[in-house]
């Protein structure tokens, strides 16, 4: 009979320590999980911390950036064209239109004709852009950005490498000293009749 009571009571520890192991397992994770959550931060969250005025203050730089332009495509552009709606649409177009997203391009370009923006400013502003294809950096976004703006303000600009090339050239001929006949005017077109209907 002391046999039994002695491997009953073995047996009744053994339980007790197997149900206090596992109390204590758990309540060791609950103590964990609930430091993770306390309001001491780790380092890690310390410098998502210190980051994010960083962030702030380079969103800050940027909104008062795209302010800057468009007051200076206001004040560059006259009509509509000026406007910062259609200053913000229409280069968001040229610039889509460059990357060949053209779906995108003409679903932003349906907003820039309701808003009545001037369609041939942004003919105009591509045009200058393809002219300065070889200077933009597809890996840069940022000369795109400022060779689109740029383009905005002043469609008729010329790449510089161009721009000294032509005025090389006729420098050029005025040293040859051979006098050059003159070239006649061209006479003016006439209008077409227009067919009847």
């Amino acid at each position: 009979m002391r046999q039994r009571v002695f491997e009953l009571r073995n047996a009744v520890l053994r339980q007790f320590a197997a149900t206090l192991a596992v109390s204590s397992l758990l309540v060791l994770i609950g103590v964990g999980g609930a430091l993770a959550q306390s309001g001491t931060p780790a380092p890690a969250d310390q410098g998502k911390a210190a980051a994010q005025p960083a962030d702030a203050a380079k969103d800050a730089a940027q909104n008062q950036r795209r302010t800057d332009e468009f007051a200076e495509a206001a004040q560059v552009i006259n009509g509509p064209a000026g406007n910062p709606e259609c200053v913000w649409l229409g280069r968001r177009v040229v610039r889509l239109m460059w990357r060949d997203d053209l779906d995108t391009a003409f679903r932003h370009l349906d907003l820039y004709d309701r808003f009545g923006c001037p369609g041939g400013h942004i003919q105009a502003a591509f045009r200058c852009l393809t002219r300065f294809g070889g200077q933009i950096d597809p890996k840069v976004a940022e000369t795109l950005d400022s060779r689109v703006h740029a383009c905005w303000l002043n469609p008729a600009a010329q790449p510089q490498q161009a721009a000294a090339a032509a005025a090389s050239q006729p420098a050029a001929p005025a040293a040859n000293a051979q006098p050059q006949p003159a070239a006649s005017p061209s006479p003016a077109a006439s209008p077409s009749p227009t067919p009847a209907k």
